[in-house]
């Protein structure tokens, strides 16, 4: 199980992530709300401005203070990490 992470510590599974996206839209802001609204909402900004929302498989919805390129990156990097862990 790969973890990443998503800015001040905070951790999640590589395995279970679905998107990470920009919270701009109208469609991501309804997303959010509907988490909030529905207790699946993760808040991992620590009071900081929403830069990326991370949807996962179990239909949670985490908030980032880190750029969703910035995130990307880190995934790609413990993919790219496990792959020549196994060669």
């Amino acid at each position: 199980m790969q973890l990443i992470n998503i800015g001040f510590g905070n951790m999640v599974s590589s395995a279970r992530l679905i998107a990470i996206v920009s919270p701009e839209s109208a469609p991501i802001k309804r997303i959010v709300q509907d988490a909030r609204e529905q207790g699946r909402l993760i808040d991992a900004t620590y009071g900081r401005r929403t830069r990326a929302v991370i949807v996962m498989d179990s239909d949670h919805v985490i908030l980032s203070a880190v750029q969703p390129e910035t995130v990307a990156a880190r995934l790609n990097d413990n993919e790219e990490e496990q792959a020549q862990d196994e060669e």
